[in-house]
């Protein structure tokens, strides 16, 4: 059986072929306002057909920056292009020495992908550096058994850039005793600008296992992207929850993969997700309590976690 050739892949082909695929299947266009148009216009004239790999993936990369979306990525075997707007401009107000030394110290508990430590006496403090880490039914079984004798939980999600989502929602099934839809998602199904599929509501299913609806914190930071997100919208939407530190990242797009003539690959934003007011998560999701404007910070301790603190043991007396 005969093996159809490839594509052609001139430079020309291969940015064609990008910019109408995203051109078609984006979600985002709209709310950036982005004329992917004058984009085109803006990035065609640099291509030539004797230019190198690396000269194209560059007028690639830059075009597909033009979106300024943490989702929108080109993957060669020597490169990957990138936006990180959401957070690189911002203090990430997060130091890992600090807390491994101050906070978590040495005898915290390893569970799976989460560490905790009992702060204050009556405080779980836990963190959580990646949902790419698989956080099983069991895990969030001892969290549960460890909130027999604490009063209070801090999740702290600061620079969690995201991950599988059924992680962050096996943690929020702890949280709650009923159904709640925490927003909504539609999927870009068409190349008109308003082909989408119709809104659907984004829900957090209770767990069957055990429960805790005692006070919970979030700690969050503009490095708390994507599924860090969708987490801290959840928590939004529980009525004992509450968020500390600064405003989400964003990435409310679940991504598409593709691949180019080329042979290289490509993700960009296909889908949206709204919360209950419908702003758009891909924006990033708002703190409760902004603690970025906080000035008076003592020296060796983390203010976003004592703020925390100060706020379970307040609810617990």
């Amino acid at each position: 059986m005969l093996t159809p050739p490839r594509p052609a892949s001139s430079p020309q082909v291969v940015f064609d072929h990008l910019w109408n695929d995203i051109n078609n299947r984006y979600s985002f266009f709209e709310e950036k306002q982005v004329d992917w148009n004058a984009v085109r216009e803006k990035y065609s004239p640099r291509l030539f057909a004797t230019m190198t790999e690396h000269e194209l993936f560059d007028v690639l990369g830059n075009m597909l920056g033009e979106l300024e979306d943490g989702h929108v990525n080109l993957l060669s075997t020597f490169d990957r292009s990138r936006n990180w707007l959401w957070y690189e401009n911002f203090p990430l107000f997060y130091n890992q020495q600090l807390i491994e030394q101050v906070y978590l110290r040495t005898n915290f508990w390893i569970i799976g992908p989460l560490q905790a430590q009992t702060l204050d006496d009556d405080v779980l403090y836990v963190n959580y550096r990646s949902f790419e880490r698989a956080l099983t039914e069991q895990h969030m079984d001892q969290i549960m058994f460890l909130m027999r004798t604490h009063k209070g939980l801090i999740i702290d999600v600061r620079s969690n850039g995201g991950g599988n989502l059924q992680n962050a929602l096996n943690i929020m099934a702890r949280f709650t005793d009923e159904e709640v839809i925490y927003g909504q998602q539609r999927f870009k199904s068409g190349p008109a600008r308003n082909d989408f599929t119709p809104w659907a509501p984004l829900r957090i299913t209770p767990s069957s296992g055990s429960t805790y609806l005692g006070n919970v914190a979030i700690l969050t930071n503009r490095r708390s992207f994507s599924t860090t997100t969708f987490f801290a919208q959840m928590g939004r939407s529980l009525p004992q929850v509450r968020l500390f530190g600064d405003q989400t990242g964003g990435g409310g797009g679940i991504p598409v993969f593709a691949e180019l003539p080329n042979g290289w690959t490509y993700r960009f934003s296909g889908s949206q997700a709204i919360d209950l007011e419908g702003n758009h998560l891909e924006f990033g999701v708002q703190v409760d309590e902004d603690l970025t404007s906080f000035l008076m910070v003592r020296a060796g301790r983390d203010h976003f976690i004592d703020t925390a603190v100060s706020w379970l043991k307040g609810q617990s007396e």
